[in-house]
């Protein structure tokens, strides 16, 4: 009972916890729109698209800003933290005041994290910041996650459109779960890129 009262009330609703009469139906978009391909079909592990009617600014288009905008966050962490785990490092000091180079910032998840000043931390947040008010959100009569200007590659091809699309969103869920893993590994004591290094 306890259960049942808290996900009726709860914003999560995902199908393990959300009561079958509190579940909308799944709108699901045609087999061959962009981001839904096989094996997974919509990808949807959380049930969000069957998020009920009181939350109206979650929308399938936002869902798929999302997506895209997480995906490329991970893939840019991913190969930071390959990079870092191959050795190559900035040159120079990472805090003069603190005698801190990049060289002395080791490879991995967390453990970049930790390395890294608090100073340090707060000017990363505050560039992603203005990036994300700058250019994070997609300008009207765009498609999802097309955010960049006049430079910004584009494919008037529709099957090579089709194709480019797919895969940076395909891409970009197999990043968000590869940068898990290697947070998880970290947790567990390991190399971020275990088995690869130990």
């Amino acid at each position: 009972m306890a259960l049942a009262l808290f996900s009726a009330s709860s914003a999560f609703s995902g199908p393990a916890l959300a009561p079958a009469m509190q579940r909308a139906a799944v709108s699901m978009r045609a087999e061959g729109e962009i981001g839904v391909t096989p094996p997974l079909g919509v990808y949807d592990p959380l049930n969000l698209l069957a998020t009920p009617v009181e939350y109206p600014r979650r929308s399938y288009e936002r869902y798929v800003e999302l997506e895209i905008k997480h995906g490329r966050i991970a893939m840019l962490a991913t190969l930071g933290i390959i990079t870092t785990e191959a050795g190559i490092r900035w040159p120079g000091y990472l805090s003069k005041s603190l005698d801190i180079k990049f060289a002395d910032v080791p490879g991995g998840a967390l453990d970049s994290y930790a390395a890294v000043p608090q100073l340090g931390w707060l000017q990363i947040v505050a560039f992603i910041v203005i990036l994300e008010l700058a250019w994070g959100a997609t300008p009207p009569g765009n498609a999802p996650g097309d955010v960049g200007g006049a430079s910004w590659v584009r494919y008037d091809d529709p099957a090579v459109k089709t194709f480019k699309l797919n895969a940076e969103r395909n891409n970009g869920r197999a990043a968000m779960m590869g940068i898990t893993g290697m947070i998880v590994h970290n947790l567990l004591g390991v190399d971020s890129l275990f088995p690869i290094v130990q």
